[in-house]
């Protein structure tokens, strides 16, 4: 392969007027042998121009991940499909590993990609070599080749990282022989803190984190080798950063590489303290792991962590992100007694000065409030964390983290905290900063405090003089956070309305009156949390409700924040009635900014939007649920609601498809009552969208559709279009592979049409409809649920009328299968009677084979099977008798009421214990619970398959109804009628039956005489 014309041919992809052309040429390059080995060459070549080399290394990495994996035909395809020749892919392993090392830092990065691609397909099976290739250049006195073996190593590692630990022997293998020679290299390098040393220690942790982070391999990690780790990583935490790095810009620090080494060294710290070496809070295999850590090394780590924590305190400058996983570090060690009694002379002043002022408003806050209020709200009042990848805001969440945990588990804390906060609070000179951080303290605090009666009883007066009053404060941060602190004490008890009705109408007028939109938006959040905790706050702004909702409309349009979306929802059934009036023009704004939303450039980009987009479908299916009764409000909301569906079916389906499920269900909110000419067109759009690989959404669609068979079944009968689309959907779900889930859904609409429209003239469907359920049946079925729900639409087409089922049957042949399909069908249902569960299936399985046993014709196969009809039949209501007698009688409440407000529940932990020891001894000592053992024989007492119906019983059909067909009387009537008329039969069907049976079946005679006496009563 001429390795010019290549460099020209990628030389002309940099260049937009020979793009295409170069492009073409490299297209029919590709595929010739040397040609992905030449393109190596290439990248290597110091000769080449640097941007030449670029371009080979990102086509390289591009054709190493799509031909590397060998990969056979698919069915349709004759042609092998492409994949670099193996000559060529064993030259590349042999070079990729100098490559890495030789080639600077922006090829690299192709490299280490094709790398990882490489490993993963071949190792260990094709390239066991690459371990004696990388361990060759990690032992070479030349550090020059250190750095680039250490990155490849890391993609070997990485590759195992996720696997199970049984999966991962490859890796140990090799590691066997790495782990020693990386713990002498980072050792030996420890003291030189140069950016090329440095550089490689940051790799040879990240190494490491890969290799313990998800599981840690104690047969290659013992106590010694974790020593040596621990000394190291507590070095690096411990050194100073040279002071030159200082001089950086404070933005671009964390990404230097002395703070990217403490970061590693730090995530795996806190990784082995979170995963491996809390007792109590490990899996079993690390137990003893767990104590020798806590033992050995928990306190040593503490101390330099609390060192770090203490600069930052001091205002030296450290890293976001090391701060954070410092933090967290301390919030495990809170729960230990080994580490608290370390950190509880300092935990006052980590409180009051580490953790609280990150906790008040900054700086970069007020900047961010100017620059994208919007950015302020999801940042700071959502109750959803932080951005996991903005740095700024990590330490404020774990600091919030550590606050809730120590003053739940340390006695100490909680009162230190409040006191603290409180001085700050009434502190007239105080800056008004630190009261927003007291109070984000508190409101941090919140569910903890309304658990203790001391503080619970002072929350109401400190509500009403330090936060209400800053509900008018002229600091917009101040007000969304006093905004906050009474959405935080939304449940509080309130003694005084005056005070609540204050709070109200001060939360209110932030919210339809604040120019400030971080104020309106958590004004909105506070106001639903009073209003749907306190019947009061209800009353209180009902006569308002159309002004606030029509404001929050419009915070929802400009924020598009989805956390109001949730609110609106909750306001509209909190005010169902007062909704009523303005529902049309709530729904048609919704659907304005669901199309704005949709419709905007950066939809595709911004996850966001698809989340906010959602909520306003959830939100319009609020309003159409509870305007259900309201027949002229929903007639209205049907065109907006049809404009919505429209607008999502209309686009391609990769997109739009989180939605569907969303459309559906306003589809079904519309069918539920009346079905609209217009409604019904939507049948023959769904099942275009269905055509285009839809299938996967089958049984989203199934209520609609069970909605479009039985609401307007007339409607349905009087085009024959109807029904057959209805019919070829189930069709096509039950013949390809859509999963045994939705194939039980398309059976169940099979039986549901059946039964909706027996005595309606539907003949010519059922030999289609029992073709399709027995066809399946005759492949590989996994679930009882399956099966039976096929037999199913069978046992219903002969309830429909049973000469025409076994006409159907008798007529019918499949490939496969030289017996008879009648024979076949009825076997395979006397095998599985067993297995009908819930009260419709049971009911019409006994319907079925009492129409059965009563057979004019009796097909050959029933001779045989004639004794185990009527004892089938016997199990069938004796399920049947359970179900209907745990219905009548409700389940006891088995959990018991959450204690009132008035009682104390204290989780605090003595200094001296452990939380999970002292939860335990909780335990021990508590009197025991309605779910403990003496229970057990009232618990067993209860078959949970009585209470349950199978989860297909939602789709009702006539035979469910109050006035459906009764199987008691259907089963005794049928038995009596051949006990009659032919003897002989009637003994073949009852001579088996043993005396419980036959006491059992006087039974259902008896049943069947009341339930037939009560029904003439009631006529």
């Amino acid at each position: 392969m001429d390795p010019n014309r290549i460099i020209q041919a990628l030389k002309g992809t940099i260049d937009p007027r020979l793009r295409v052309a170069a492009e073409n040429e490299l297209n029919q390059s590709y595929k010739i042998i040397n040609f992905a080995p030449t393109l190596l060459q290439i990248i290597v070549s110091e000769q080449v121009e640097f941007p030449v080399r670029q371009a080979a290394a990102i086509y390289l990495k591009n054709m190493v991940s799509q031909y590397w994996q060998d990969r056979e035909p698919s069915p349709r395809e004759v042609v092998f499909p492409f994949n670099i020749h193996e000559n060529d892919r064993q030259q590349i392993r042999d070079h990729i590993v100098e490559g890495i090392i030789r080639c600077p830092e922006s090829i690299r990065a192709q490299l280490t990609m094709c790398l990882r691609a490489v490993i993963k397909h071949d190792f260990p099976g094709r390239w066991t070599a690459v371990v004696d290739k990388i361990g060759m250049y990690l032992q070479s006195q030349s550090s020059g080749s250190w750095y680039g073996s250490l990155l490849a190593l890391y993609q070997l590692v990485k590759t195992y990282e996720y696997r199970k630990a049984d999966e991962r022997e490859p890796l140990l293998a090799a590691m066997q022989i790495f782990l020693p020679r990386i713990q002498q290299l980072i050792s030996q390098l420890l003291a030189d803190s140069t950016i090329f040393s440095v550089l490689i220690q940051k790799q040879i942790l990240k190494i490491f984190h890969a290799l313990v982070q998800y599981s840690l391999p104690l047969q290659l990690i013992n106590n010694s080798v974790m020593t040596q780790w621990m000394e190291i990583l507590r070095a690096v935490m411990d050194r100073d950063v040279p002071a030159e790095t200082l001089e950086v810009d404070e933005d671009d620090r964390p990404e230097l590489a002395w703070w990217k080494c403490k970061k590693w060294a730090l995530s795996i710290i806190t990784r082995m303290f979170e995963r491996y070496g809390s007792p109590g809070n490990v899996t079993k295999e690390y137990q003893e792991f767990a104590a020798f850590f806590l033992k050995t090394y928990a306190v040593g780590i503490q101390q330099v962590l609390l060192k770090v924590v203490d600069q930052h305190r001091q205002k030296q400058y450290v890293t976001p992100r090391v701060l954070q996983q410092c933090i967290n570090y301390l919030n495990q060690g809170v729960s230990h007694s080994l580490t608290w009694k370390q950190m509880k002379p300092h935990m006052q002043t980590i409180c009051q000065e580490v953790v609280f002022p990150l906790m008040c408003y900054k700086e970069e806050d007020e900047k961010l409030w100017q620059e994208d209020p919007y950015e302020y709200i999801r940042m700071k009042f959502s109750e959803y964390p932080p951005d996991l990848y903005d740095d700024h805001a990590l330490p404020a969440a774990a600091a919030q983290s550590l606050l809730c945990r120590a003053a739940r588990t340390r006695k100490e804390v909680l009162p230190q905290m409040m006191e603290f906060c409180h001085q700050t609070l009434t502190d007239p000179s105080a800056d008004p900063r630190r009261k927003d951080g007291a109070l984000h303290c508190i409101g941090t605090l919140a569910e903890l405090l309304l658990k203790k009666r001391v503080y619970r009883e002072q929350m109401e007066l400190m509500l009403q003089n330090y936060v209400c009053p800053l509900l008018n404060s002229p600091l917009g941060y101040l007000r969304a956070r006093s905004c906050w602190v009474l959405h935080c004490f939304s449940p509080l008890r309130f003694h005084d309305d005056l005070v609540l009705r204050n709070a109200v109408e001060l939360v209110k007028q932030d919210l339809i009156d604040d120019k400030e939109m971080p104020v309106k938006v958590e004004a909105a959040i506070a106001m639903q949390a009073l209003v749907s905790n306190q019947e009061q706050a209800k009353l209180y702004i009902r006569p308002y409700i159309g002004l606030v909702m029509q404001e929050l409309l419009h915070v929802v349009k400009e924020t598009e924040n989805d956390d109001l979306t949730n609110v609106i929802q909750k306001m509209i059934c909190e005010y169902n009635q007062e909704v009523a009036t303005i529902a049309v023009e709530m729904t048609q704004n919704l659907a304005e900014i669901f199309t704005r939303v949709l419709q905007s450039e950066e939809y595709e980009e911004n996850e966001d939007k698809t989340v906010m987009a959602l909520g306003i479908l959830s939100t319009i299916d609020t309003i159409l649920t509870v305007m259900e009764d309201h027949k002229e409000i929903t007639q209205q909301l049907e065109g907006i609601c049809l404009q919505v569906i429209g607008l999502v079916l209309q686009k391609p389906i990769i997109g739009m498809a989180e939605f569907y499920e969303e459309i559906l269900s306003l589809a079904f909110g519309l069918t539920c009552q009346t079905i609209s000419p217009q409604m019904w067109q939507l049948l023959g759009v769904l099942y275009q969208v269905f055509q285009h690989d839809c299938f996967d959404y089958f049984t989203d669609m199934m209520p609609l559709l069970h909605n479009y068979v039985t609401v307007d079944t007339d409607m349905l009968l009087s085009n024959p279009k109807h029904l057959e689309v209805i019919y070829s959907m189930c069709r096509k779900v039950l013949t390809i592979d859509a999963g045994e889930d939705a194939e039980c859904h398309a059976a169940k609409l099979l039986e549901v049409i059946i039964l909706q429209c027996r005595g309606r003239g539907i003949d010519q469907c059922i030999p289609l409809f029992v073709e399709a359920v027995l066809e399946r049946l005759m492949r590989d079925v996994k679930s009882n649920e399956l099966r039976t729900m096929c037999l199913q639409v069978a046992i219903a087409a002969l309830y429909y009328n049973p000469a025409l089922l076994i006409h159907t049957l008798d007529n019918m042949h499949f490939q496969h299968n030289p017996q008879p399909i009648t024979a076949h069908f009825i076997n395979q249902w006397m095998n599985d009677t067993e297995f009908f569960l819930g009260l419709h299936d049971r009911k019409m399985c006994i319907i079925g084979l009492s129409v059965l046993m009563e057979l004019p014709r009796r097909p050959p196969v029933l001779e045989g099977v004639a004794a185990q009809i009527v004892p089938s039949i016997l199990l069938l209501f004796l399920g049947l008798k359970h179900l209907y007698s745990s219905r009548l009688v409700h389940k006891p409440n088995l959990v018991a009421g959450a204690g009132s407000q008035d009682e104390d529940q204290n989780e605090e932990i003595p200094s001296d214990e452990d939380e999970n020891t002292h939860a335990m001894q909780q335990q021990s000592c508590a009197p025991p619970g309605p779910g403990s053992e003496d229970d057990d024989d009232e618990d067993e007492s209860w078959d949970d398959e009585g209470f349950e119906g199978t989860p297909l019983e939602e789709y009702s059909t006539p035979l469910d109804y109050d006035n459906g067909e009764d199987e008691y009387r259907f089963f005794t009537s049928a038995l009596l009628r051949v006990q009659n008329t032919d003897a002989c039969w009637y003994q073949s069907l009852t001579a088996a039956l043993s005396d419980d049976q036959k006491k059992q079946l006087q039974e259902i005679y008896s049943i069947s005489q009341q339930r037939r006496s009560a029904a003439a009563k009631g006529q």
